[in-house]
């Protein structure tokens, strides 16, 4: 499910995960961490409640760093926009305003004419790719207000995305992220996640999610339902293997919690740095 590699909880492990795992992961994490569980990010402490920046705001900052020719540049696009009154025609000029803030390095900016333009159009394809670049931003970190605001235009475009195409089950896993993440209101994301789970309880990408969200609330049997749900079609999974293990360790059940992290530990023994990762975590629950 090609989903999967958008979808991002914020965690430290998510980084490991990325780096020793590969395939078909989730991407990293905004902060690293040492230990071998969950700790700090936006799982862990709650949605983001900060009051989104606004867009005028992060424009007149960002243009501040600009160097005077490429201001001048974006300065003339701006103009021509402003003097446009066929709206049909705008979709392209905030396109090519778009590449002058992608190129001077300022993607918050580039994503924000990329979704104009994209809502001009209408079109599915390009709304989902304008919000999933929302998404991959708040991979990047920041300042709480500015992943508001990048949450907020992910949840615009995926949205409107919905309206198009209502069935398109990535789309809404990209969705339910930036609900989680970043808006405020996580229980939107989960309901989406249960309307998935309801059609589709084998749901691999909705199980994860919703197994590590009940970590984190301390459901630990919830979790391991859905990691057991994964791992029933997918028996290698990293992910699932891992979080399983922290279930069951959040339950008390450190021997359990050891022999599934000794599978995962096989299932990564190319791996000497991750594996030394493993042994440390597996010696502390002894």
């Amino acid at each position: 499910m090609r989903a999967a590699h958008y979808i991002t909880l914020a965690v430290a492990i998510t980084l490991i995960a990325l780096l020793y795992w590969g395939g078909n992961t989730v991407p990293p994490a905004k902060k690293q961490g040492a230990a071998m569980q969950p700790t700090a990010g936006a799982m862990t402490q709650g949605p983001n409640t900060m009051k989104p920046a606004s867009f005028d705001s992060i424009v007149t900052a960002s243009r501040r760093q600009l160097p005077k020719t490429v201001a001048d540049t974006v300065l003339t696009i701006e103009n021509e926009l402003t003097a446009m009154h066929d709206s049909s025609r705008m979709a392209s000029v905030f396109i090519r305003l778009s590449r002058v803030w992608e190129r001077s390095g300022v993607n918050t900016v580039a994503a924000y004419y990329i979704a104009k333009a994209a809502k001009l159009e209408n079109s599915e394809k390009k709304l989902t790719f304008a919000g999933r670049n929302f998404l991959q931003l708040m991979e990047n970190g920041g300042s709480p207000s500015v992943l508001a605001w990048e949450a907020q235009e992910a949840v615009s475009c995926l949205e409107q995305s919905l309206k198009i195409a209502p069935d398109n089950e990535d789309t809404k896993l990209g969705l339910a992220t930036g609900y989680i993440e970043g808006t405020g209101e996580p229980m939107r994301g989960v309901q989406i996640l249960l309307g998935i789970t309801r059609e589709k309880p084998d749901d691999i990408p909705a199980n994860l999610l919703l197994g590590r969200m009940s970590i984190q609330s301390g459901q630990f049997d919830k979790a391991v339902g859905r990691f057991e749900t994964i791992l029933k079609q997918e028996p290698e999974n990293k992910e699932a293997l891992y979080y399983l293990a922290t279930a069951y360790e959040g339950k008390g059940d450190k021997k359990k919690a050891i022999e599934l992290l000794e599978r995962l530990k096989q299932l990564v023994a190319d791996n000497k740095d991750f594996s030394k990762e493993i042994d440390q975590h597996i010696n502390s629950l002894k």
